[in-house]
């Protein structure tokens, strides 16, 4: 699927108003602590400031309406996009204009009056609740910033929100595209869910099957192999009658991990489970850990990481795959003791691309592991959406795609 981006536009004199995807992790300090998704948007601001155009940049950070202080109130200050204005300005090397608001004659007036090669950034869309309730009239007001939508934010995709879905209605056909990254996202997910090489193989971790119960239904029509890690893992082997001791399980979900399991079998797809794991005496980077066969998991223990021959069997499958979606860690990966399977598996993702496979990797939490494992550079594509990426998995239409191509 190709998607018409900036590249089909020229923006001498022109406006952009471009959505992007700001929602980025900030320390107590407020500083930028993972600038991928910044970074990720550099290229698209620059071809249209290149062009002699300005720019117009909106993007959400956080649920400040949903993480109150105590009081009641809004946090703004722990909410505001003005945190990543340095970021920002360090990767395009021009100063970034600010606006205090989104929708104020004050803002109205800044992006009015923008000259070619600058640019402005727009405060937090989300200190309004018009704009995860999608409203038209709020819509149409963000409209007013620019004289061309670009739609660059992958991340909230898979969101009818008034700036990712509903502000492309009040420009025509033409005065609308994609960014580099939204077009480079949509390529790279259909690459490996419509045209994948075989053996394709799925990495599904996480802790919960409710999560990923559509993503897995979905796959059984296109991996060859699934290999299933995290916390997920447990209620399919609890179903399957092993003792899970105290680890994660959801009760209600037995019944759909053994359809699961028996919808594979009848499609000839293998769904790999562990087989040891490394266990803790309590959910804590301290605790004590041992680590046994899956058959003999003692009352009271949590399984926490897969352990050696799990990565061992894992690993040779990923080797012996020409593609490879990983979603999900392998286990607690933020805690030393319990990342090592996580660690295994994204060196086994990294050789088997080195060898000529093609390697997708999404999910917040799989992205912060590649990247924090010095990885990202040895994989094809890393995402920058999760709910994004799985919503294509499952096989929907994301309605900022919908809002653009029609």
């Amino acid at each position: 699927m190709s998607l018409k981006t900036v590249d089909t536009i020229n923006f001498a004199g022109k406006r952009a108003l471009i959505r992007v995807d700001f929602n980025v992790p900030l320390d107590k300090q407020y500083n930028v602590t993972d600038d991928t998704r910044i970074r990720s948007a550099i290229p698209t601001i620059k071809k249209i400031l290149a062009d002699g155009g300005s720019v117009v940049l909106m993007s959400h950070l956080g649920r400040p309406l949903k993480k109150l202080n105590e009081d009641g109130s809004v946090n703004f200050e722990k909410h505001s996009l003005k945190h990543t204005l340095s970021t920002l300005e360090g990767y395009l090397g021009v100063k970034v204009q600010f606006a205090t608001d989104c929708a104020s004659e004050e803002a109205f007036a800044l992006s009015a009056h923008l000259k070619a090669g600058e640019v402005l950034l727009l405060e937090n869309l989300r200190f309004y609740k018009e704009e995860e309730k999608g409203d038209a009239a709020f819509a149409e007001k963000l409209a007013k910033h620019g004289d061309i939508y670009v739609n660059d934010a992958f991340g909230t995709a898979h969101r009818a929100h008034a700036s990712t879905t509903i502000v492309a209605n009040y420009f025509t056909d033409d005065k609308k595209v994609f960014g580099y990254l939204m077009a480079a996202e949509v390529a790279n997910a259909d690459k490996v869910y419509n045209k994948a090489e075989k053996p394709f193989t799925a990495i599904i971790g996480g802790a919960k099957v409710s999560d990923k119960i559509l993503i897995l239904e979905n796959l059984l029509d296109k991996a060859d192999n699934i290999l299933i890690g995290g916390g997920m893992a447990y209620t399919f082997l609890k179903a399957l009658g092993k003792k899970i001791g105290n680890s994660l399980c959801e009760e209600d979900k037995l019944d759909l991990a053994l359809t699961i399991l028996e919808k594979a079998k009848s499609k000839g797809v293998t769904i790999y489970l562990p087989v040891d794991h490394v266990l803790a005496d309590k959910f804590d980077a301290n605790a004590n850990t041992q680590t046994v066969s899956v058959d003999d998991t003692p009352d009271g223990w949590m399984g926490l990481d897969i352990a050696e021959k799990t990565i061992e069997q894992y690993s040779a499958v990923i080797t012996a795959s020409k593609t490879i979606l990983w979603n999900g860690p392998m286990g607690v990966f933020e805690m030393e003791k319990f990342q090592k399977g996580t660690v295994a598996i994204a060196n086994a993702v990294a050789a088997a691309t080195g060898n000529g496979a093609f390697s997708l990797v999404g999910g917040g939490d799989s992205v912060a592991a590649v990247n924090q494992f010095g990885l990202a550079d040895k994989v094809s594509y890393v995402s920058t959406g999760g709910g994004a990426l799985l919503e294509i998995f499952e096989g929907k239409t994301l309605p900022g795609v919908k809002a653009i191509t029609g």
